[in-house]
């Protein structure tokens, strides 16, 4: 039997009750109640993963047009000395992208009887697109080297002969092996980057990004040193231990650091962001953010008490090496 006083309402094919003691809200805001608000504000996560996805968009277009700026460069060098055409074309201009081109540069100059420069070619690009925060620190380091080095005429010419630049990167793929437990092959590319361009990195050394490498012959960094980054160091720098410590006994060098020709700085001691190191200096201790040391044994420009702090946030990339003289009262011609 019906009740007369109980209608059904039929709201998008489905059958509602409805009474007269029972007021019903009208058919639109009932849909809006049954979906979500469409003014609901994002989670966390949301935020997070759509913020990572327009930095990785942005990483993706500052690579792509410098990756045709190399292009371009190597055009215009094949134009202008066709003895090199055959060169450019097959390390830059027959790849479709920085990786590619890096990738296979590396495999021939770091190749050898036993690692055959196609093997390296694939385990380089390999772990090039795995990982795109190597692709993004090479864009750093390749514009740090023609920003702070008067003498790079182009990204091309530090892609091709730079090897501070090229170990840097044959590193970060060495130090990826070590990350991911495949030290023996680590250690061969580390023995092979030593062998050919004269800079020993351990491969469990960390490094930033945006890391200069000026000249690098001589430069060595021991296996549990850390550097920063926009980090500038010069030839024949050592980041060494003090022969008889166990475990964290490297240097830890912090961003916007410049460190001079032939510096020594030994043990586990901690190089504070911004700070300077001068040419033959010695480091056995502390130095804190912004600070000059100098000497051997290095000291304190203004003292050890009353440090003189300089404006500089960033000196590994002004390159600035002689601010400090006009304030370092031994300093004698």
């Amino acid at each position: 039997m019906i009740n007369n006083d109980i209608e059904y309402l039929q709201v998008s094919g489905t059958y509602l009750l409805s009474s007269p003691s029972v007021k019903m809200p009208p058919a639109g805001e009932l849909q809006q109640q049954s979906s979500p608000s469409k003014d609901k504000q994002p989670t966390d996560t949301q935020s997070a993963e759509a913020a990572a996805a327009i930095a990785a968009a942005a990483a993706d277009a500052e690579a792509a047009g410098l990756w045709t700026q190399i292009k371009a460069e190597a055009r215009r060098d094949a134009e202008a000395e066709p003895a090199l055409a055959s060169y450019l074309y097959s390390t830059i201009l027959s790849h479709s992208s920085l990786e590619r081109s890096i990738s296979f540069h590396l495999g021939n100059k770091l190749c050898s009887s036993t690692l055959l420069s196609t093997l390296l070619y694939d385990l380089f690009l390999n772990t090039f697109t795995s990982d795109p925060s190597l692709r993004n620190a090479t864009v750093a380091d390749l514009r740090a080297a023609r920003v702070r080095d008067p003498a790079c005429i182009s990204f091309s010419h530090c892609l091709l002969n730079y090897k501070g630049f090229l170990a840097i990167q044959a590193h970060r793929i060495s130090h990826k092996l070590w990350t991911q437990t495949r030290k023996p092959l680590a250690l061969a590319l580390n023995s092979r980057i030593s062998e050919v361009f004269a800079v020993d990195i351990h491969p469990a050394a960390k490094i930033g990004k945006g890391i200069l490498l000026d000249h690098a012959t001589g430069v060595v960094i021991g296996e549990t040193a850390v550097i920063g980054n926009n980090v500038s160091i010069l030839h024949h720098v050592t980041l060494g231990g003090t022969g008889k410590a166990c475990g964290d006994r490297h240097p830890k060098i912090g961003d916007g650091c410049l460190i001079g020709a032939g510096a020594t700085i030994l043990g586990n001691v901690k190089i504070g962001c911004g700070a300077k190191v001068g040419a033959g200096s010695v480091v056995l201790i502390d130095i804190p953010p912004r600070a000059t040391a100098v000497g051997n044994p290095a000291r304190l420009v203004g003292g050890k008490e009353r440090p003189t702090i300089h404006d500089e946030e960033c000196p590994g990339e002004s390159m600035d090496h002689t601010s400090f003289i006009s304030e370092w009262s031994d300093y004698i011609i």
